[in-house]
C-alpha cells in the first residue's frame, strides 16, 4: 500500500536556503492544455445520478437532510442548485479508471464511494468544529440539529461500502479494502486535529502526519480506486495513491492558507476561520517553529489564548494581529512553498505509471488546479 514517508518535511526558517523550489503553476501548466472545469464537471455529471440514487435509499428524514447537505434542496425542501463542492475526488476516481484503458464509467462506483466518505467526514467535522457555514449556507447541524448530522454522516459511510460491494467483483473487494483503510486514516487525522487544538505546541512533522491522514489518505484512494475497479495491479494502484497522497498534502496546505487569509466570499467561511477554532494548521505550526521575535510573540499570545475564557468574543482586529504575526514569522510563505513541494512530488509519482499522454496531462492539470484555487 501507500508509502507515506516519502520526502519528509523541511524545517521552517531554512526552507529556502540553498534550495530551488519550483513555481506552481509553472510558466506553462498542464491546465493550459486541459479544461479543468470540464474535467471536474465530467466527474460530477457521471457520479451525481448514482450518488442521488444512493442517497434516496436512506430512511426519512435522513434522505432529505443529505439532499440539503449536497445542495440539491434548500432548508425548506425546495429544489436548489447549490454549490456541491469542487468535486476533485470524483474527477480523480473517474480519471484513474482510464489509466487501465477502461472507459471512465468504470470508475463511477469509486467516484460515488469516495464522495460519500468525503461528505460523511464533512458532516461530522462541521459539528465537531462548530462551523455554521459551508458552501455559502448554514451547515446541516445548524439547520437540522447535531443528531441528524451524526446519523446522516454515519449513513453516508455505510452507503459508500454498499455502492462498491454490490458490484460483486474481486476488484470491488480490493477497492473497498483501500477505501476503508483510507477512511480509518481520515478519522485518525480528525482525532489528531482535535487533540492539537488543546496543545500549546505541535511540531511540523506532527502537523503533516495529521494532514496526510485527514486529507491525503482519501485523495490517495480517489486517485487509485477507478484504476483498481478497472483491473490495475497493486503496484500501479500504490503509485497512483502516492500521487494522491502528496496531492492531498498540497491541497491541505492551500486549505490552511485559505483558512486564515482566504476571502470569505470565495471560501464560504468566516474571516480567520482557522484562527477562531484555534487550529494548529501548517502556517501556525511553521511560524511557531521558525524562531525570532514574531514567532516568540505569537507563541506567547496563543498560549494566553488557550487559557482565555473570552476567546469567542475576540474582535476582528485581534485575529488580524495574530494572522500578521504568523506571516511575519514566515508561516505563510513556508506553507505556500510546502504546497509547491508536495505538488512536485505528486507529479513525479506519475512518471512510474504507464498511461496515455492525455490521461497524464489531465492528472497534472488537476494537481495544478489544487494549488492555485481560491476556495
Amino acid at each position: 500500500m501507500l508509502d507515506q514517508q516519502a520526502a519528509g518535511p523541511r524545517t521552517p526558517g531554512t526552507a529556502t536556503r540553498g534550495e530551488t523550489v519550483p513555481t506552481v503553476p509553472p510558466a506553462e501548466t498542464a491546465a493550459d492544455a486541459v479544461d479543468v472545469t470540464a474535467l471536474l464537471e465530467r466527474g460530477r455529471t457521471l457520479a451525481n445520478p448514482v450518488l442521488k440514487a444512493a442517497v434516496d435509499r436512506l430512511a426519512s428524514p435522513m434522505d432529505t437532510v443529505a439532499a440539503y447537505h449536497f445542495g440539491w434542496i434548500d432548508a425548506e425542501g425546495n429544489p436548489a442548485d447549490g454549490d456541491g463542492g469542487k468535486a476533485v475526488r470524483p474527477a480523480l476516481a473517474v480519471l484513474s479508471a482510464e489509466v487501465t484503458g477502461a472507459a471512465p464509467e468504470v470508475g463511477i462506483p469509486g467516484a460515488v464511494a469516495v464522495e460519500l466518505v468525503h461528505n460523511f467526514s464533512l458532516l461530522h467535522d462541521d459539528l465537531m468544529d462548530g462551523d455554521e457555514q459551508r458552501r455559502h449556507r448554514d451547515t446541516v447541524w445548524k439547520v437540522h440539529g447535531p443528531a441528524q448530522a451524526i446519523l446522516v454522516g454515519d449513513a453516508l459511510f455505510a452507503l459508500a461500502n454498499e455502492v462498491l460491494l454490490e458490484l460483486g467483483t474481486v476488484e470491488a473487494g480490493r477497492a473497498t479494502r483501500r477505501l476503508t483503510t483510507a477512511t480509518r486514516a481520515l478519522i485518525d487525522g480528525q482525532a489528531q486535529d482535535i487533540s492539537y487544538e488543546h496543545r500549546d505546541r505541535v511540531s511540523v512533522e506532527e502537523c503533516l502526519e495529521m494532514e496526510g491522514n485527514k486529507t491525503g489518505a482519501l485523495l490517495a484512494a480517489s486517485s487509485s480506486i477507478g484504476a483498481v475497479l478497472g483491473g490495475a495491479d497493486d503496484r500501479t494502484a500504490d503509485t497512483l495513491e502516492k500521487y494522491g497522497y502528496h496531492l492531498g498534502l498540497a491541497f491541505q496546505a492551500v486549505d490552511d492558507l485559505l483558512g486564515i487569509w482566504g476571502d470569505p466570499d470565495s471560501t464560504g467561511k468566516q474571516t480567520w476561520s482557522d484562527l477562531r477554532q484555534r487550529k494548529k494548521s501548517l502556517p501556525v505550526v511553521a511560524a511557531l517553529a521558525a524562531g525570532g521575535p514574531a514567532s516568540e510573540r505569537l507563541g506567547e499570545i496563543l498560549a494566553a489564548d488557550a487559557k482565555s475564557s473570552d476567546f469567542e468574543n475576540f474582535s476582528e482586529e485581534e485575529f488580524a494581529a495574530r494572522a500578521a504575526l504568523i506571516e511575519e514569522a514566515g508561516g505563510r510563505e513556508w506553507t505556500a512553498e510546502e504546497a509547491r513541494r508536495q505538488h512536485t512530488i505528486a507529479i513525479e509519482a506519475l512518471h512510474a505509471v504507464d498511461m496515455s499522454d492525455l490521461v497524464r496531462t489531465q492528472f497534472t492539470a488537476l494537481a495544478d488546479f489544487v494549488v492555485v484555487r481560491k476556495r
